[in-house]
């Protein structure tokens, strides 16, 4: 088949025309993309222009829990681990006696009273609020007969799973044993009616009033079969119980799922997927793969035990899910090191896809140089691009794209690094602290003894680091900053440094008052942080 050149020259018009029509609607939506975003892309100039946001002044919200002067503590009250769920509008405790306590946020629009409140309330001040919610037992201590074992029922972590139904779900765990919860309202059934009619009683000339449970107020329980006469042949017909749902509701926390028996060292992290089917827990030596739905089998994904455990060197310490990438998480060792790894590389993850670990500084090294470089907790930030690390001294944040070292250095209790002695023997030097990142990443929190926590800027350039009390007075213990280099991608800036003595103002550090536990609200500057059983709130 053949074409005359005219015929060509007409399909070559035709296709310049299409060509040209379809450069102009792709120009068309390019601009309007442009336009549309030309005020984020001024915001965000303008942003960066302004330098790193000023700093936070914290205030005193609310307290539970909280003890008289003199009260003692009961070990079984004392918090062990606390996380707010995505939204936070829901906080969750746990403590040693293996209870988990929810709160609920109450400043939400939906519980405006009406719209002359919700106009004199003052949204410039107004920060989350919570009240208590319910509460239930999670664990109970158990004995492990084949290992000779005392189980604690102590909560080591408390992570909240995706909410279905008006229900919430979370995952609990102590040492061995990882517990999957439902807490949803129900409506309360009670008995109205029982099969007997009372109006036939001979032994009454009135209906007898019915309590809940069905008998009579009035009367002994066992009355039926003493004072009614049954007719010969038996009752004719049977009056069913009549069962009705009152307006009342009861929150009940049932346990849908138990993962038990898949770690031989103790339980240190367990961490939600992106892809909310599956989460991981980790001990000592092996991080396991589950799906939330199978409780009778998990995958095995990192083992760093070695064939001879004379030749061990280093233990896990904490797992972190990628919070946006479901094949990416990363796990701390003793030695100070974070390794970053993909599951679809290999089904056991034997190697890395990064190592994150700071070089030694040339003659730093002594006895206690291994016991303060092990790393307590980890945490991703909400873009899942920076990794908060802490261990005994300090505060370390990692670019995920930059393995080389921290790109930002805090140091938490600087002046206590003179007494590392008497902290090895009274073996507070082994506490471990967590840490916790602003829902913007743009500071940065963990604690230290005598109930004080320290919060930094993380933004470029932000000089920003306070210390506070746990305390309806945060700001008692407050120190000026001193002045820091701001922070670069190859240069390490460490803030946070204290002149040497006790603490910030010369008092005597209490050892045995330490805050190792501590959460930061999802979307505001809103601190919660456990001293002993007691859950102080914070914003900024």
């Amino acid at each position: 088949m053949c074409y005359s050149d005219e015929a060509i020259f007409d399909s070559v018009i035709k296709i310049r025309k299409l060509r040209f029509l379809f450069s102009k609607l792709f120009f068309n939506w390019i601009e309007e993309k442009m336009k549309g975003g030309g005020d984020d892309a001024a915001s965000s100039a303008a942003a960066s222009a302004s330098g790193p946001p000023p700093s936070l002044e914290w205030r005193f919200s609310q307290v539970f829990g909280e003890r008289t002067a003199g009260e003692e503590v009961h070990e079984v009250d004392i918090i062990s681990a606390i996380e707010f769920d995505k939204s936070g509008d829901h906080l969750a405790t746990g403590d040693r006696g293996g209870r988990v306590v929810l709160f609920e946020r109450t400043d939400t629009k939906d519980n405006v009273g009406s719209r002359r409140d919700a106009e004199q309330m003052d949204y410039s001040v107004r920060h989350p609020e919570f009240r208590y919610k319910t509460e239930f037992q999670s664990h109970e201590p158990e004995f492990d007969y084949l290992k000779s074992l005392e189980i604690e029922e102590k909560i080591n972590k408390i992570r909240w799973c995706q909410p279905a139904n008006g229900a919430l779900f979370l995952l609990s765990t102590n040492d061995k044993t990882i517990k999957y919860w439902k807490v949803q309202e129900k409506k309360i059934k009670k008995i109205s009616e029982m099969n007997i009619d009372p109006s036939k009683d001979p032994g009454s000339s009135s209906p007898l009033p019915i309590i809940a449970n069905g008998v009579h107020a009035d009367k002994p329980q066992d009355y039926l079969s003493k004072d009614f006469p049954f007719p010969p042949g038996g009752i004719p017909s049977l009056r069913l119980p009549l069962v009705v749902t009152s307006l009342e509701t009861s929150l009940v926390a049932r346990c849908r799922r138990v993962y038990a028996h898949a770690h031989d060292y103790h339980i240190n992290s367990i961490s939600n997927s992106s892809d909310g089917e599956t989460f991981i827990s980790a001990d000592d030596l092996r991080v396991n793969l589950w799906n939330l739905e199978v409780s009778n089998q998990s995958f095995n994904i990192v083992d760093v035990k070695p064939t001879n455990m004379e030749d061990l060197t280093e233990v896990i310490t904490s797992a972190e899910f990628h919070p946006i990438h479901c094949n990416m998480l990363a796990y701390s060792s003793s030695k100070g090191s974070i390794r970053l790894i993909d599951m679809r590389q290999s089904a056991l993850c034997d190697s890395h896809t990064k190592l994150f670990e700071e070089p030694e500084a040339p003659g730093s090294r002594s006895f206690f140089t291994e016991i303060i470089a092990s790393i307590s907790d980890i945490k991703f930030s909400k873009n899942g691009r920076y990794i908060l690390s802490r261990d005994y001294m300090t505060l370390k944040l990692w670019d995920i794209n930059m393995d080389s070292g921290p790109v930002a250095s805090y140091q938490v209790h600087e002046h206590l690094r003179p007494r590392l002695c008497d902290l090895y023997e009274n073996d507070s030097i082994f506490d471990k602290f967590e840490c916790c990142l602003s829902g913007d990443g743009s500071r940065v929190a963990t604690g230290s003894y005598s109930n004080l926590f320290r919060v930094f800027g993380a933004s470029q350039g932000s000089t920003e680091a306070a210390t506070l009390e746990a305390s309806k007075n945060p700001m008692r213990r407050q120190i000026q900053a001193p002045a820091r280099s701001s922070r670069s991608m190859t240069s390490v800036a460490r803030r946070g440094s204290e002149s040497p003595g006790s603490d910030a103002n010369g008092n005597a550090h209490d050892f045995t008052t330490k805050l190792l536990h501590m959460a930061w609200h999802p979307t505001e500057n809103s601190i919660a942080c456990a001293a002993a059983n007691s859950l102080y709130m914070y914003y900024g």
